[in-house]
This record gives structure tokens, sequence and C-alpha cells, in this order.
């Protein structure tokens, strides 16, 4: 399994390309803006891309995703599907970031609690997160956690958006720490870490144990 993390847009949002380098399928995982350039970075190194997954739908993790679709038909990849939990289309409402939506993106599907999709020969997990949004969620595949907006290195996403809840993140919080293993975080923004990390470190973590 292959992750690459490339940071884009006003807000420093990661966005990940998991591949299966024995098939060179992968998929991406919030493209946040820059979608051209994620786009011509994939074709670049030869992968076929078999999904966008976005963790909710906040406009700095779904920005990109028409102009990468966009792309990669150009490039003899039509039709890719894009993954969002129900509660967060077209867009989850925030107080910045307006106009930016899923609105006319065609080959939207929803997904939600132990839905999976396949990408290569690797399969991801959906676990509902909400919290900082209502469709909030974390995919699983393998060792890797895209915690998205719930969970970062040291904190966790903000809680006063309208469709936050803030006893939701701390259940969402308290089920990802309780994943046996010490699995790779790897959040919406800023660096990656791992949960043995989070559960120790972590004081929103440590408040959700309680």
């Amino acid at each position: 399994m292959q992750i690459q993390r490339y940071v884009v847009g006003p807000v420093m949002t990661n966005c990940y390309l998991l591949g299966d380098e024995s098939t060179r399928t992968a998929a991406f995982i919030d493209p946040g803006d820059a979608g051209d350039t994620l786009a011509r970075h994939a074709l670049q190194d030869n992968w076929q891309i078999a999904a966008v997954l976005l963790t909710h739908g906040h406009f700095d993790h779904i920005g990109g995703v028409e102009a990468l679709l966009d792309s990669l038909a150009k490039a003899g990849q039509p039709d890719v599907p894009v993954y969002i939990h129900r509660a967060d289309f077209p867009e989850a409402p925030a107080s910045f970031g307006r106009g930016i939506s899923l609105e006319g993106i065609e080959n939207v599907h929803f997904y939600g609690e132990g839905d999976t999709v396949q990408v290569g020969g690797f399969t991801v997990t959906v676990l509902t997160t909400p919290g900082h949004t209502a469709g909030g969620v974390t995919l699983r595949c393998g060792d890797a956690l895209f915690t998205g907006d719930t969970l970062f290195a040291g904190s966790c996403g903000r809680t006063d958006f309208p469709t936050s809840d803030e006893n939701a993140m701390m259940a969402s919080l308290r089920r990802l720490a309780l994943l046996e293993g010490n699995l790779k975080v790897l959040p919406g923004h800023e660096s990656t870490s791992s949960l043995d990390v989070e559960r120790r470190y972590n004081p929103m973590v440590r408040w959700a144990l309680r």
C-alpha cells in the first residue's frame, strides 16, 4: 500500500492518494483544491483512479473534485465515482468557503457505516464519525485511518459549524481511540500521528475516554 500526501488549498488541507502498487490502482481522499495538479501527478505516476473518497463536505475537502474529475476524463479516465456521506451532500454548511459544493457532479455515491470501497486489492471501510459535520466519516484501510477533521494530531476538529455536535465529536473520538492496535492517524490538516500517541497525549481523546 502506497500513501502520498499533498497539502492543498488556502487552509492547507491534507489530500491523500491511496494506491495499490501491484495494480497501479488508486483513490484520492479529500482533494480539497488543485484538482488539475493532483490529476497530473497521478497520471505521471501511471495511476488508474478508482474513486474519490471524501471524509466530509466542507469546501476545503471537496474544492478540487470538479477539476480533478475533468482532468482525469480528458486523460481517458472518465466516470470516476465520488463517495460522500449523504448528510454532507451537496456540501456541509460552514461560516466560510460558501459557493463550493458537489452540486452537478455526476456519479456521486453515498456511503455510511460499514460500507466498503475497493481500491485495487485493498478494501477501504467506512466508520461514521460525526461531530465536525453531521456526515463526517473516517476511512480505514489496513493499519491506516484517514480521519478527516475528526481526529488531529494533538487535537480534534471544530464543533462550531451549523451541523457540528460536540457530544457526537466526543463519541467519535472515543470510538477511534478504542480501536485495537497502534493505527496510523492521517488527518485532514497538519501532521500525521498514531493512535498510541493520541491516546496518551491528546487532551480531547483523553477527555473522551473518561
